[in-house]
């Protein structure tokens, strides 16, 4: 089978039970993604916990390519591979896990959430996707919700240097959505994913000494933390938002984030009794119902 003939088609946009159940393991594994590098960050620098997990990540991700041996990129697209890995796995790891060292959970979230208002812009302007006037409400709604998530901690949004790293990590985030879009024309999700995992775990690979050495000597809820980021939000997660990339518009793909802080909220509640206030609650609401409206008659 070709590389061709096994890809989705870019036009391919029907919300399909493929498509929600890939939507629906991205949001559960990557809202779990932030307390368990919270829990990494006890025993690892930041830097450091980033090249563990994706070192995790990988030795599966290039087995799969061993095995499967996908057609090589062309030339113009390397360098949308090499984005992915450098900017998606590297920058944002490193960016995300410095921040949450000093911006409390919610702050991170509310910032990190700019990413869908970021990658719509960019869809448009760059691949000519459209995004309706209901969207962008919808969009707004869901943005407001997640303010609302965020100032429910009792502690307000109380950001500092650490914001502008959060703030950069969603950056990455979108701009890599929108330059890897296009790949989904020739190559399977998983095979783009896998290559994201390989990549990035090389861009990663000059602090992995360190991160093995902290390693040796961490805690087992830090190595617990550092394995289940590998499996879990790496290798998983990426492959299915790879999956659902490919299914959809990117500026409507990435709406869907906004589903994680009320299930990370959701998740607090089930597995650490962790009662959110009226406040974040409402805010929960308001961000899935943004989403809701995004995907309207869509």
């Amino acid at each position: 089978m070709t590389a061709n003939a096994a890809a989705v088609s870019p036009d391919a946009r029907s919300f399909d039970m493929a498509t929600a159940i890939a939507v629906g393991v991205t949001v559960i594994a990557w809202a779990s993604a932030f307390p368990a590098i919270r829990a990494g960050l006890t025993a690892f620098g930041p830097a450091e916990l980033g090249a563990v997990r994706f070192a995790i990540a990988a030795a599966p991700a290039a087995l799969f390519l061993a095995v499967t041996r996908p057609a090589l990129p062309a030339l113009h697209e390397i360098w949308r591979f090499a984005f992915g890995g450098i900017v998606f796995v590297g920058f944002y790891t490193v960016l995300l896990n410095f921040g949450e060292m000093t911006v409390s959970a919610g702050a991170a979230s509310f910032i990190i959430n700019v990413n869908p208002i970021i990658t719509a812009a960019l869809a448009m302007m760059l691949l000519g996707e459209r995004f309706p006037l209901l969207a962008w409400i919808g969009t707004l709604v869901s943005f407001a919700g997640i303010g609302l998530i965020a100032l429910g901690e009792g502690s307000g949004l109380k950001v500092d240097y650490g914001a502008l790293l959060v703030l950069g990590a969603a950056f990455c985030n979108s701009f890599s959505t929108v330059v890897q879009k296009p790949l989904f024309k020739r190559h399977k999700a998983l095979t783009v994913s896998a290559w994201n995992m390989v990549i990035g775990a090389i861009a990663l690979s000059p602090v992995l000494p360190n991160g093995l050495s902290q390693l040796a000597a961490a805690n087992s809820e830090a190595l617990f933390a550092a394995v289940y980021l590998g499996i879990v939000p790496s290798l998983v997660a990426y492959g299915s938002w790879a999956i659902v990339l490919s299914r959809l518009p990117a500026s409507r793909a990435s709406n869907f984030m906004y589903c994680v802080p009320p299930v990370a909220t959701l998740m607090g509640f089930l597995w650490l009794g962790e009662v959110p206030g009226a406040v974040g609650i409402l805010g929960g609401v308001l961000a899935l119902g943004g989403v809701i409206l995004v995907n309207l008659k869509r």
